[in-house]
């Protein structure tokens, strides 16, 4: 198929979803304001445990099967590979081959940066070393980080020890060039208050706020965390008639989206019950520009 064809094919895709929208949402002509649509690598989670997906294969299929120019890896997908040169080589070789950018590396499974005990604390700290060496090579600018996973532990003492833990693994990181972006992702970090307090006495921490992992109103919590911002997880579920989220109002994402002035990369995050990954990812992306669009009208 020609890069025309493609493009046309992809325009008429969107055009089509603006047409079931709500009248104020239709795509009646371009706006100027286009997002920074990013794919997030577990969007596509069935697949690649399924071996139907190789990871190695991850940033073509996001090139050719969704037109999108940038990805953000997960760990887990590759989690004894983080000091295997040749892989990562591989693996930077296929992104750059295909035309597109490694922003981040979402990790998971290496302890709690949060932990009250210091000597978890510091092995924690410790095990994420070799994921900002592996971001680094791949020409990453963060890596994702989870704390405070588990909310039966005080929050307070969880706050103060998150701090320390995150400014720890901030100086290792920042000679690399890495920057260390925390995720509302479970326990105690679900809570944008209680983050926000952590991301702000670190000082040299960001934030990657996730549209879905609120423990409170996901909307207050969006604008607590986008002043910290280094990147945006735009999080779907299911999607109506008309192509909206079901549970998401995705114009009020983005409203608060360029209110806080971030200017970088939306990454796709689909985790619905659909088995059908492409579709998902697809519904999510003509979303973020149907909504962004109108914004700019």
């Amino acid at each position: 198929m020609s890069l025309n064809r493609r493009r046309f094919l992809t325009a008429a895709a969107v055009a089509g979803l603006a047409s079931q929208l709500p009248l104020s949402w239709s795509l009646l002509a371009a706006g100027p304001v286009q997002p920074k649509i990013s794919l997030a690598q577990w969007s596509l989670h069935r697949q690649l445990r399924s071996g139907q997906l190789k990871v190695l294969d991850f940033a073509v299929k996001t090139r050719r099967d969704f037109q999108l120019d940038a990805v953000e890896y997960v760990n887990q997908f590759f989690a004894d590979k983080a000091q295997d040169q040749p892989f990562l080589r591989r693996l930077k070789q296929r992104a750059d081959d295909s035309g597109v950018r490694s922003l981040l590396i979402m990790v998971d499974a290496e302890g709690d940066l949060a932990a009250v005990d210091a000597k978890q604390r510091q092995q924690a700290v410790e095990n994420h070393y070799k994921w900002v060496e592996a971001a680094a090579f791949l020409g990453c600018h963060a890596i994702r980080v989870s704390i405070a996973d588990h909310a039966n532990t005080d929050a307070v003492k969880m706050q103060q020890a998150a701090v320390q833990g995150l400014q720890q693994l901030a100086a290792f990181a920042a000679p690399f060039g890495i920057s260390i972006i925390v995720e509302n992702h479970m326990g105690h970090s679900m809570d944008a208050s209680w983050l926000a307090t952590v991301l702000q006495q670190a000082g040299n921490v960001g934030s990657l706020p996730d549209f879905g992992n609120f423990s409170g109103d996901k909307y207050q919590g969006m604008q607590l965390l986008l002043p910290f911002a280094k990147g945006v997880s735009a999080k779907s579920y299911a999607f109506d008639d008309s192509g909206a989220e079901s549970s998401i109002d995705y114009q009020r994402m983005w409203q608060l989206i360029q209110s806080a002035g971030y200017q970088g990369y939306i990454g796709i995050e689909y985790e619905g019950q659909n088995a059908d990954e492409d579709a998902g990812i697809r519904a999510t992306r003509d979303l973020l520009l149907a909504v962004a669009s109108h914004a700019g009208r």
